[in-house]
């Protein structure tokens, strides 16, 4: 079979048509990615602000912090309980007067409670509402310190409980001349062989050790 023979025209539109091809795939190759697109600042989702808290607030979040155990305590018991606070099987008159002595000793520097409640053998939350009762009653006084980082309490005795021990073995109490004693009279405390045999006596004692 003879090949149908293509004339120059016909050559020439075939190679124009080629031409045009590349050039379309050059296009393509050398056409740059699309930019994206420019978010508006509208569009952005900027987290909220944090919103500035108030003097009272600030305040308020301090205090939380330095907060001690008497101060939850004071929050959480009622007048009436502290006031009336009793440790099982303990005498708290004579508890109160250890508590004195031992604050006397120290005069106006005072005692760190924690050291006091070691010396004592309470534990923290018993020596905390004892001393909130102590402070009720006038007793004690406490200054709220900055102590190794943390906030505490330092004791200072205010005034002693009046104690009856010293003159519970006092032969006055049991006199039966009582009535006819008197400093100028012929039964005189002066010359009273009873109050001198008694105070020899309470002398003689041992000192307890504190």
């Amino acid at each position: 079979m003879v090949k149908k023979k293509i004339t120059p025209i016909e050559q020439a539109a075939k190679i124009k048509a080629e031409l045009d091809v590349l050039k379309e795939k050059a296009k393509i190759l050398n056409a740059k990615p699309p930019k994206p697109k420019k978010t508006t600042k509208k569009a952005e989702e900027k987290p909220p602000k944090p919103r500035k808290l108030t003097k009272k607030e600030l305040e308020e979040i301090k205090r939380e912090e330095e907060k001690t155990l008497e101060e939850e305590l004071e929050e959480q018991l009622t007048v009436n309980e502290i006031e009336n606070f009793q440790i099982e099987k303990v005498d708290m008159e004579r508890l109160t007067a250890r508590v004195c002595d031992i604050l006397a000793e120290k005069e106006s520097d005072g005692m760190f409670q924690s050291e006091l409640w070691k010396k004592l053998k309470l534990s923290s939350r018993d020596g905390s509402r004892l001393a909130l009762k102590l402070e009720r009653m006038g007793t004690i006084t406490r200054e709220k310190i900055l102590e190794k980082g943390r906030w505490t309490y330092k004791l200072i005795l205010k005034k002693t409980p009046i104690s009856t021990q010293s003159i519970e073995n006092a032969p006055c109490l049991v006199c039966p001349v009582e009535q006819r004693c008197s400093l100028e009279g012929e039964i005189s405390p002066r010359s009273c062989q009873l109050i001198e045999d008694w105070v020899i006596a309470e002398m003689k004692k041992p000192l307890k050790i504190k």
